[in-house]
């Protein structure tokens, strides 16, 4: 790991290296967009728990709180080197805004590619009381713009983390013989117990471990779907609504909710089961939507099986998925009009 003095009198931004190894990436080897956003969190986690930990306290550590859109803007292969840089950019009273990007390396070419760009955010959680959230230490701006765009992104985020989570309350159930490319058909679940490994000091899940499993059920339903090989396009923002503690079983489940001709939409959440010390009934932890695309041997896009819909939910959230697409496609035909004109 290495560091670098930040722009202006802020924090030090840091830099995480790692070779891709096998076990990293699929069957076609390409990397895991789980094994990336793992990779993003950890860096984000060091730089945010390194910065709120700078001045005399209670001794704490970040925790993720949610992960804005991201976008895969290429894939990585093995025996390339993922660089990870994290930033920290904008600080409220209890949360820390990161930004990182990842950059592949081809060690033996030297050629470098921007892989992702991704905006985290996180809360301190002492480490004598976890239920406590502390205060964060501000960081200096080198423009007044910078904070007020921060503070609107810091609004924006928590606006929607409350959206998302009084939506929450859907539920996945097996379906009999159910028919190819239905709802049915493609749904996936995974059930693991957390262990030690998969921690943080405080006994909770990190934020990087969930996101590889929601990516490895995510990466299934679209695998059944198309039946080809497929790889992570983008994650719409990834919201945690609670912590996961050390003993609790997740059960981490994916449907396919919207196809358009080259890209499948699936939603993913995380339901805990603590059983250890304080057992409690079921809750929601995490939820997310999931982008992925099908391609050839060749690595070239093919066009994907239209989804059937059946019930009158499944074509609700079909429509809905079809409006993200829809925003989402807008969104990114405005960026490269407005770059083309500069």
């Amino acid at each position: 790991m290495s560091e670098r003095g930040a722009a202006g009198p802020g924090p030090a931004a840091i830099q995480v290296s790692r070779i891709m190894r096998p076990d990293d990436a699929n069957i076609a080897g390409n990397v895991h967009g789980g094994t990336i956003l793992k990779m993003i969190e950890e860096a984000g986690a060091i730089i945010s728990t390194r910065h709120c930990n700078s001045q005399a306290g209670e001794p704490c550590v970040a925790a993720l709180a949610r992960v804005e859109r991201t976008d895969f803007l290429s894939p990585m292969c093995i025996g390339e080197v993922a660089n990870v840089s994290a930033e920290i950019t904008y600080t409220s009273r209890h949360s820390v805004e990161v930004q990182v990007n990842v950059m592949s390396e081809n060690i033996l070419t030297g050629a470098k590619k921007v892989t992702n760009k991704a905006t985290l955010w996180y809360v301190p959680l002492s480490l004598k009381n976890v239920n406590k959230v502390l205060e964060v230490p501000p960081i200096q701006y080198a423009r007044k713009e910078q904070e007020d765009e921060g503070k609107k992104r810091y609004e924006e985020q928590k606006l929607d983390r409350l959206e998302t989570k009084q939506r929450n309350g859907d539920m996945i159930f097996p379906v009999i013989n159910p028919e190819p490319h239905t709802v049915g058909y493609s749904q996936s679940s995974l059930i693991h117990l957390v262990g030690p490994s998969d921690c943080t000091l405080l006994g909770f899940v990190h934020g990087g471990v969930t996101m590889k499993l929601m990516d490895e059920v995510a990466g299934i339903v679209a695998a059944r779907h198309c039946k080809t090989n497929i790889v992570t396009a983008s994650v719409d923002a990834i919201n945690f609504h609670e912590k996961i503690k050390k003993g609790s079983v997740i059960t981490i489940s994916g449907r396919m909710t919207f196809t358009s001709n080259k890209s499948m939409e699936i939603e993913v959440f995380v339901d805990a089961d603590p059983f250890v010390d304080e057992p409690r009934e079921r809750y929601r932890a995490v939820s997310a939507f999931f982008t992925y695309v099908s391609l050839s041997k060749e690595g070239k896009p093919l066009p994907v099986p239209q989804l059937l819909t059946e019930t009158e939910d499944e074509k609700r959230r079909f429509e809905e998925g079809k409006g993200r697409y829809l925003q989402t496609k807008a969104k990114r035909q405005a960026q490269m009009q407005q770059a083309a004109r500069q």
